[in-house]
């Protein structure tokens, strides 16, 4: 829980980056005159451009980064032109959700502009922005793009040293058989009501309800995702609503420990990020309430409203998400499993016409490619290995399939090595084991229910074989973990699982 791998220090540099690119957007800010709203509004602005930019080339994060202004001026405009039109404002918000939702079929860019423009709208909101102030936050929003933009690519371009691995792309579809146009539905179905009842409990401060809805459909697809997505993000925001009034409420909102305390969340917010969304929206929560004490508003009646504003939105959403087309867990898994058995057996053909030979083979892109698809794998089947999955059978398959897949993924980095090494020699015994792999793989994804037909009881090459040969070696390791994989992905979820 409290220690996990961090292979090259890439979070810890990445956070520390954060906190030095979002500390000069915020200091560029004052410099240059802004009030205490358009600093906050240039340090968020900052903050989300180092964020959410994730795409996997250097030259497409700068693109992108130029391209926030783009979606989030023209919300900023609308958010505050409609800040004396409730009904219309919120109107407006809903449609934001579903737009913001909807561009994530576009990748990591479309990801990127929904997220700021969402954020824009939200900010709006939480700073109780006005028309009058708009060319002032325009010009906060473009000194912390171009501050933040010169430590990410100029000071700090860590990006170039350790280029970021491609995310796959979403999972195919048409119309509402696509999992992007699912989920823009149920967002906005679930933020339209967490709205209403938002406002119910306070005309002021409704908005977190809807950031709860937003946030966490954010980085998730299945049904079980979003469940377990809106369980983190209660009990992060009850342990940091806790942190709050233990730190926060202290300070009584003076500058310069707040200032500290806000850069120590944004550093927990990047750290944390990729290994615990519960420990990042604690982050959160703390400088949120950090924000608010220099304000001028914090107390604990507004903490424990925010309490009862995110458990409202984490509520609509686990509604939305069971109601409003939903997007089974076991559907999802299915989907991104297949790819994975697709990425390896690509990766498996261009090993092996490598080593026969061939300098066009190239097993790297696919490898890398696999080892994205196995952590959306896990992101999928995350829901099944949840402490509070009351289902034994359907947790032990997929820790049985996660541990499978892990061998596959081992024996075809394996493999990829081996191929790499000019002095490696081609065998005659790597084609017919190639193209039992090609077997297992196609019988594995024979159709679309999952059926698989591996016939186990082919001849294989003996272990005692392979000790001199070692991409043989990968390949009968490879062959051996793809018939296992018969047993949990053709029983039914429910069915108990008798090999594991």
């Amino acid at each position: 829980m409290f220690v996990a791998p961090d292979p090259g220090f890439l979070r810890l540099r990445t956070a520390l980056r954060a906190v030095l690119g979002t500390g000069l957007s915020v200091a560029a800010a004052q410099a240059a005159g802004l009030s205490l709203i358009a600093s906050i509004v240039a340090g968020l602005a900052a903050l989300l451009a180092l964020f959410t930019v994730t795409d996997a080339s250097v030259r497409a994060q700068a693109v992108t980064t130029a391209l926030l202004p783009a979606a989030g001026f023209p919300v900023l405009a609308v958010a505050t032109a409609l800040h004396g039109f409730p009904q219309l404002r919120d109107a407006a918000f809903v449609l934001v959700v579903f737009c913001g939702v909807y561009a994530r079929r576009w990748g990591p860019r479309g990801h990127a502009l929904g997220i700021f423009a969402f954020m824009m709208f939200f900010s709006t909101q939480f700073l109780h922005a006005v028309p009058a102030q708009l060319p002032e936050l325009y010009g906060a929003v473009l000194l912390a793009l171009a501050a933040s933009g010169a430590t990410r690519f100029v000071l700090w371009p860590i990006e170039r040293r350790t280029p970021p691995a491609a995310a796959p792309p979403a999972l195919p579809g048409a119309g509402l058989a696509r999992a992007t146009t699912r989920q823009a539905v149920q967002a906005s179905a679930a933020s339209a009501v967490a709205l209403v009842v938002g406002q119910f409990l306070s005309d002021e401060r409704w908005y977190w309800a809807v950031g709860t809805v937003w946030w966490i459909f954010v980085n998730t697809t299945s049904r079980g995702e979003t469940l377990v997505r809106g369980f983190r993000r209660v009990l992060g925001t009850v342990v940091g609503i806790v942190f709050g009034v233990l730190v926060a409420i202290p300070l009584h909102g003076a500058p310069a420990p707040t200032a500290v305390l806000v850069a120590v969340c944004v550093f927990g917010i990047f750290y944390t990020a990729a290994v615990s969304y519960s420990w990042m929206m604690l982050a959160v929560t703390v400088m949120a309430s950090s924000l608010y004490g220099l304000l001028g508003v914090l107390d604990a009646g507004l903490l424990v409203l925010r309490l009862a504003e995110t458990g409202v939105g984490a509520v609509c959403a686990a509604l939305a998400v069971a109601l409003v087309l939903p997007i089974t867990t076991h559907a999802t898994n299915h989907a991104w499993i297949q790819r994975a058995l697709h990425s390896m057996h690509a990766a498996t053909a261009e090993a092996i016409a490598r080593l026969a030979g061939d300098r066009e083979g190239d097993p790297a892109p696919h490898a890398a490619e696999l080892e994205q698809l196995l952590v959306r794998v896990r992101m999928a089947l995350a829901p099944l290995l949840h402490p509070l999955n009351p289902f034994r059978a359907r947790k032990a398959r997929a820790r049985h399939v996660i541990a499978l897949l892990d061998d596959c993924a081992r024996e075809v980095r394996g493999l990829v090595a081996v191929a790499a090494d000019p002095s490696a020699a081609h065998d005659a015994r790597l084609a017919a084991a190639c193209w039992r792999v090609e077997e297992a793989v196609e019988a594995l994804t024979a159709d679309e229910l999952g059926c698989c037909r591996v016939d186990t009881d082919a001849p294989q090459v003996h272990p005692a074989q392979d000790r001199g040969e070692p991409a043989l070696a990968h390949l009968h390791g490879l062959e051996k973990a793809l018939a296992e994989l018969a047993t949990p992905l053709n029983s039914k979820p429910q069915d108990p699982l008798l090999s594991a």
